[in-house]
């Protein structure tokens, strides 16, 4: 099939390789505009877009998709189908329209929970047990289209953010070759009205741990905020994040280290944090970290 690509960060890039391995025509890959990123604050390409130059694949990056010259510019590619996987602008009725089989989106929860922009979090902040892919015929709302094919997978109970989003993008890129493999005899299933969440994008004002709060709040903060933004706590003045966690057994007074596995009380329980990452540093697996940084029971964090 000839297709538009659409999408901007790392988690679309498998999807597109697996597009183009499975032989299809990419007529044009659509993504954000660079950004500055760094120290040097320098323009940065998105990772679709590195991507997709690295393949030889014309790009383009329009600030919008509003104006009729974009949108003529888009028609004229004459696409069967556009595949789009976190591209980051709404997409008009007339863009939505112009391919001759839509728009398909490929999106990283089980619609229709968690419509928006970070459904992947919010799934391990809820503690939710399942999340999946969702492959949807793209209409004007919020991730409302039909669902053409979708898959479930378990959220393990160590699970974080960063190692879901893996494995969630590597099952929508197969997931995507098969869609269009079956385009013709898939049938489109119109989402219930009922169940209906929205996936708010993730705050950083959500990011500060409150140890007053419950093992399995705190828990699933840690790991649903990893890698980024980074839940994080106050460590003798000085910021630290908390990537990787579990539930422990233990009780104390709310964030005091109960042990040498830094293992924490909260309000109710305790979790042992499993990886952490001090200011300017990469992140480390406890043990390792401990030994920059001691912690020893006793100490208050917060």
């Amino acid at each position: 099939m000839r297709i538009v690509f659409m999408g901007t960060p790392e988690f679309s890039v498998p999807v597109l390789e697996a597009l183009v391995g499975a032989g299809h025509e990419i007529a044009a890959v659509y993504c954000q505009p660079p950004r500055p990123a760094g120290r040097g604050k320098k323009d940065r390409p998105s990772p679709v877009q590195a991507r997709a130059e690295a393949l030889g694949l014309e790009v383009r990056h329009p600030v919008s998709l509003k104006g009729s010259g974009a949108q003529a510019e888009f028609a004229a590619l004459r696409a069967d189908v556009a595949v789009v996987v976190a591209y980051g602008l709404i997409l008009p009725v007339a863009v939505l329209d112009a391919p001759r089989f839509g728009c398909l989106n490929i999106h990283a929860s089980l619609l229709p929970r968690w419509r928006g922009a970070a459904p992947i979090h919010r799934a391990i902040l809820a503690g939710d047990a399942q999340t999946g892919i969702c492959i949807m015929q793209m209409e004007a709302g919020l991730d409302t289209g039909p669902v053409l094919l979708r898959a479930a997978v378990d959220i393990g109970a160590e699970e974080t953010t960063g190692a879901l989003h893996d494995r969630l993008s590597a099952l929508g890129a197969g997931m995507s070759v098969q869609a269009l493999e079956r385009l013709a005899e898939l049938r489109a299933e119109v989402q219930p009205e009922t169940g209906v969440s929205y996936a708010a994008k993730i705050d950083k004002s959500e990011a500060a741990v409150d140890w007053s709060g419950s093992a399995v709040e705190i828990d699933r903060q840690i790991r649903g905020l990893s890698p980024f933004p980074g839940a994080w706590t106050l460590v003798a003045g000085e910021r630290v994040k908390l990537l990787g966690a579990r539930l422990a057994e233990g009780q104390g007074a709310p964030g005091v280290v109960l042990d040498e596995a830094l293992t924490v009380a909260c309000g109710q329980g305790a979790v042992q944090v499993t990886r952490a990452q001090r200011a300017g540093r990469g992140a480390q697996e406890t043990g390792v970290f401990l030994r920059g940084m001691a912690l020893p029971a006793g100490t208050r964090l917060g």
